[in-house]
């Protein structure tokens, strides 16, 4: 291996890196804030790369869907999610005693942004769209499946075990997953890059699409930062990673911070999915592994630290190019046994608990 040829794979490795590193981001901040190791968080990733695909070239799946405006799968299942959350909500408030102007509000609050989304998508017509709207309409689709995913499978088992949490982290994966089928079909996707110019670096070629990716990923994390250190809401959210019961004595919604922050995580989930879209053909299931690289480069940081999450994720993206340029077979094995002698350093230096 020669000088340039280590230069493209590192190249290949620090862009993948970037992306990599919103998921651990995502990772640690679900972690911090509501104790669940979220594994579906490569769900969000596919999502967002399909649902632009779809909008691009129209639902493959079944006439129904075509029947009804060619809309992508994503819309019809944020409205089904959302419809769902209302009848678990109305059985809820029943059980308390809530009147019905009361459910009645609380379900149109909860409809309101599926809804819209809906109207958008069946009234304007997504397919024609340019490139960047289609991008933000996917955004706008994708992002409410997080907080109606909190409420649905975590805010009633908030304050149980890490342990309980995890187990419901692995029904939520296949059951997004399984709906991931449902919606969008077995077949592949693959999007056109945002930005198809190439640069000469010397004996690098560095592609336009590798530069959005370094600037969107850059530009979340700075927007990440200001969000955390300047606004009431994220310094609320760093209020209840720091100590919850705190949070809830000093009148912050722990409920209200879950979904905030599964919100946060499908729009990072959705992103990435439209970053990495172009570069490789995604199905329904693919974001179950993309999202474990992530989770990968989270371990590293501790599922604690930020910068060591990012870290992580540049030196995954890096290893994983080097390991397909050596033994492609292996690259997925040559990732995940890295994690190994970081659980075991982790263990040495911190110990354990009960919980964990």
């Amino acid at each position: 291996m020669d000088f340039s040829i280590a230069s493209i794979l590192t190249l290949d490795g620090v862009t993948n890196g970037a992306i990599y590193a919103l998921l651990a981001l995502a990772t640690v901040l679900v972690f911090a804030i509501t104790r669940v190791i979220f594994i579906a968080q490569g769900e969000f990733v596919a999502y967002g790369a399909i649902t632009l695909a779809m909008l691009q070239n129209g639902n493959p799946v079944g006439s129904f869907w075509q029947r009804h405006g060619d809309l992508p799968g994503t819309v019809w299942l944020l409205l089904a999610v959302a419809l769902i959350a209302v009848v678990v909500d109305s059985v809820r408030g029943s059980g308390r005693g809530l009147g019905a102007d009361q459910l009645l509000k609380d379900a149109a609050k909860t409809l309101a942004v599926p809804v819209l989304v809906f109207a958008v998508a069946w009234f304007a017509g997504p397919r024609g769209w340019p490139l960047w709207a289609q991008s933000l309409f996917t955004l706008a689709v994708v992002t409410p499946l997080g907080p109606l995913v909190y409420r649905l499978a975590y805010e009633p088992v908030a304050d149980a075990s890490v342990l309980v949490l995890l187990i419901v982290s692995v029904g939520v994966h296949f059951a997004l997953t399984g709906l991931g089928l449902v919606f969008f079909g077995a077949e592949g996707f693959r999007n056109p890059s945002f930005w198809d110019e190439r640069f000469q670096i010397g004996a690098m070629t560095v592609s336009g699409q590798a530069i959005i990716i370094f600037i969107a990923s850059i530009a979340l994390m700075a927007a990440l930062f200001v969000f955390f250190e300047l606004t009431l809401r994220g310094k609320a959210l760093r209020a209840t990673a720091v100590n919850r019961l705190g949070a809830r004595l000093m009148g912050i919604s722990t409920s209200g911070a879950g979904k905030l922050t599964l919100g946060l995580a499908a729009f990072m989930g959705a992103l990435s999915g439209l970053l990495i879209g172009p570069t490789t053909t995604v199905f329904y299931d693919s974001g179950f592994l993309i999202g474990l690289k992530g989770f990968v480069a989270a371990i590293f940081g501790g599922l604690a630290s930020y910068p060591a999450a990012v870290l992580g994720a540049l030196f995954v993206g890096v290893l994983e190019s080097f390991g397909s340029f050596w033994a492609s077979a292996f690259k997925e094995v040559i990732v995940f046994t890295v994690i190994i002698p970081v659980l075991l350093w982790r263990s040495f230096l911190h110990g354990h608990d009960d919980e964990e």
